[in-house]
């Protein structure tokens, strides 16, 4: 009964037709989708930059290896990394193709001679892959140079040259049969001369490249002077051109030379040792040459330094010629050795007192209290000006005034007679030093002959005034030895008023002092 059913079917003709018509409409539409891939079939996405999508269409097959993988889903035009516009193509691989490693590369080829392309994927060896639906980025795509793209350089000003070439090229053979006939003769010797000279030249040890770096640099240093020389061959030019104007002395020149070649050629087996020496003294130049290049840049900036004061000492040098000529002039003089033994004798006079004053202003700082002294005796007002205060204090009347000569005490302004002027006083210490012996400040000046009250000499402190005759004393310097140094006349004090003893304490280190006047007391240390 089954089969009796099946028969049935089969011998159904409106349902055969459809099972047929199905089975055509199926078969046509998996034809008509065949360029955008199978249904069914799983797939991957990738995405790749070109430069210049116009010889591509959609639908066009991707090949790996010669077999397809996939086909080109869709084509888009964007802007690439560089700013220019470019296309993005969309490509639908197969997924039993494998994964696409980062470092592949694609290239646009042609298929057929009408312009139909595919494309072209390699796989690269890195372990990363490009996930799907990414990017292959356009440094790593290409694409083939076209026909058209040839046979467009053949524009109308090319194939007009190449006319002209061919026919110039015609014309340089036309005739020239035989001449060709003995050059080809000639070239198989040459060759076989040329070959170990080019293997000589292709020789790494032969250093052609260095060779050539060498000749740049030489170039390059020759260019700044390609004026000069020029300028050379033009007077190389006038010189041959007036050797030319007199044939007779040119005979002559040549008829000499070979007695010259003679002598020469005698002179070189004696210059052979000089030059086997000058080679081997080149071979230890070179490392210094070396050393050499990298200091250039200095040296040369010194010499563009050095080239202008140079081109100036030529005069200084004619000014130190004339210098020279009047010392020797000056030495040459029979007054000259008199008058170095009167400067002789006068810095051996000078020196023990320098080294005697020289505390004086060094430590001391008296060449500045000298002035202040200075400026105040004229510091007395007049209906004329000024006026010395020496000169009034002198008609005082007082008692030990400066003009007694019984005066049993310095003028200490003692017994002043009214209306008679001022009271005149004694600041003097008579032989002070400013240095004792070890080279301290010891500023006797300035620190001694005041006035001062002693208790062994004046009455009762409370007295007044006090009695005894002897009772003021002036220190001199007997009174000064008493075993104490009494150090500088002056001090410096800081922004807050604090002394710092910035004040020369000693005498400076270098500079040699006695104590004594006339350098009898031993020199400081």
């Amino acid at each position: 009964m089954s089969r009796g059913r099946s028969g049935a079917i089969v011998a159904n003709p409106v349902l055969v037709g459809a099972v047929t018509t199905l089975v055509v409409i199926v078969a046509v539409f998996l034809a008509y989708n065949a360029n955008t891939g199978l249904p069914f079939v799983p797939t991957r996405q990738l995405k790749v930059q070109l430069a210049n999508g116009s010889q591509l269409v959609k639908g066009n097959e991707v090949r790996e290896g010669g077999y397809r993988i996939g086909v080109v889903s869709k084509i888009e035009a964007i802007r690439l990394p560089n700013g220019t516009i470019g296309a993005q193509l969309q490509l639908k691989l197969d997924k039993k193709a494998g994964a696409v490693p980062v470092d592949s590369t694609v290239i646009v080829r042609p298929r057929s001679a009408l312009g139909l392309k595919y494309v072209e994927l390699t796989k690269g060896s890195s372990a990363q892959t490009i996930a799907d639906g990414g990017t292959l980025p356009i440094s790593h795509t290409s694409g083939e140079v076209e026909l058209d793209q040839f046979y467009n350089m053949f524009d109308q000003k090319t194939r007009q040259a190449a006319q002209v070439d061919l026919r110039e090229f015609g014309n340089a053979f036309a005739g020239r049969g035989p001449d060709l006939n003995l050059a080809i003769q000639e070239l198989g010797p040459f060759f076989q001369v040329l070959e170990p000279v080019a293997a000589n030249l292709a020789s790494p040890a032969t250093q052609l490249d260095n060779f050539f770096r060498q000749l740049d640099i030489t170039v390059q240093i020759v260019a700044p002077v390609s004026a000069i020389n020029a300028r050379l061959f033009t007077t190389m030019a006038n010189t041959f051109a007036a050797i030319a104007r007199d044939p007779q002395a040119l005979r002559d020149t040549i008829s000499k030379n070979p007695p010259t070649l003679d002598v020469g050629t005698r002179s070189f087996a004696v210059q052979i040792p000089f030059l086997r020496d000058t080679a081997a003294f080149s071979v230890d130049l070179r490392k210094a040459a070396r050393s050499l290049r990298a200091s250039l840049p200095d040296i040369n900036d010194a010499l563009k330094v050095g080239i202008p004061v140079t081109r100036r000492s030529v005069e200084l040098y004619g000014e130190t010629q004339d210098a020279f000529n009047a010392l020797r002039d000056l030495a040459e003089a029979p007054t000259t050795n008199a008058a170095i033994r009167g400067l002789t004798a006068t810095v051996t006079t000078l020196q023990p007192q320098l080294r005697f004053l020289g505390p004086f202003v060094t430590v001391c700082n008296y060449w500045n209290t000298f002035w202040d002294f200075a400026a105040d005796t004229v510091a007395a007002p007049t209906p004329e000006g000024t006026a010395f205060h020496a000169m009034l204090n002198s008609g005082d009347r007082q008692n030990n005034r400066y003009e007694d000569t019984g005066a049993v005490v310095p003028a200490n302004g003692e017994g002043v007679q009214p209306n008679t002027g001022a009271p005149e006083f004694f600041h003097g210490a008579p032989y002070g030093h400013a240095i004792d012996s070890g080279g301290n400040a010891d500023c006797v000046y300035g620190q001694t002959g005041y006035l001062y009250r002693a208790i062994k000499y004046a009455g009762p402190l409370d007295s007044n005034p006090p009695r005894g005759p002897n009772r003021f004393k002036v220190v001199t310097q007997s009174d000064v030895n008493i075993g104490y140094r009494h150090g500088p006349t002056f001090h410096t004090y800081d922004a807050h008023g604090l002394g710092q003893g910035l004040n020369p304490d000693h005498v400076p280190p270098g500079e040699t002092f006695t104590t004594g006047a006339g350098g009898i007391a031993p020199p400081i240390p």
